[in-house]
């Protein structure tokens, strides 16, 4: 993996430094978002791992919390700097058209772990590898995630990266509360 390009990027939540790191050719790299990292020398630097969701980052669906996690973060390092490491892995990694019918079979009563089993794939596919390696190549090795999900944790720690939890805060809706559920009882996320 190498860094493919990088420019400022004016935003809603303040001037960042965007950066799209993959392989050559690659139409959809991952993307690293950044901020005042020069202020927050010698202390864990603030880091948001997000796995892309077109319907929650991009639509707003209340159907899971990802937009909002996705703009709190950002919201969060507008006043204190960090890096938003966004994988292109959208639907716990199925892509979108699965993670749609996956829906489909929630409404049936599914939870979203085993509606993605029902449609043959994992319960959840995402690696956190990628996030590792654009912090190695960004020179961190010690963060203050901000996550309630153990596993980008422990990923991150098999790296060799020291790791501090900052929970993220997000109110539940009527559309999404089982979907929050099923996220703790079934992954152990911390709510």
């Amino acid at each position: 993996m190498e860094l493919l390009a990088k420019t400022r990027l004016p935003s809603k939540w303040g001037e960042y430094v965007i950066s799209a790191y993959g392989e050559k050719g690659d139409r959809f790299p991952h993307v690293a978002l950044h901020r005042g990292l020069e202020a927050l020398s010698g202390e864990p630097v603030p880091v948001r791992i997000h796995s892309e969701c077109m319907t929650g980052d991009v639509f707003g669906s209340r159907r899971c919390d990802c937009g909002d996690q996705l703009s709190s973060a950002l919201g969060h390092f507008r006043e204190i700097g960090g890096i938003l490491i966004y994988l292109r892995q959208e639907g716990r990694g199925i892509g979108l058209v699965e993670k749609l019918e996956a829906y489909n079979l929630q409404d049936t009563g599914m939870d979203t772990y085993e509606a993605n089993v029902a449609r043959g794939h994992q319960e959840d596919s995402r690696s956190y590898e990628v996030a590792a390696e654009i912090l190695g190549k960004m020179g961190v090795d010690r963060v203050r995630l901000l996550t309630n999900n153990p596993e980008k944790v422990s990923s991150l720690q098999a790296f060799g990266i020291e790791v501090e939890r900052e929970p993220v805060v997000i109110e539940p809706n009527d559309d999404n509360k089982a979907y929050l559920k099923s996220k703790a009882d079934v992954k152990g996320h911390w709510f």
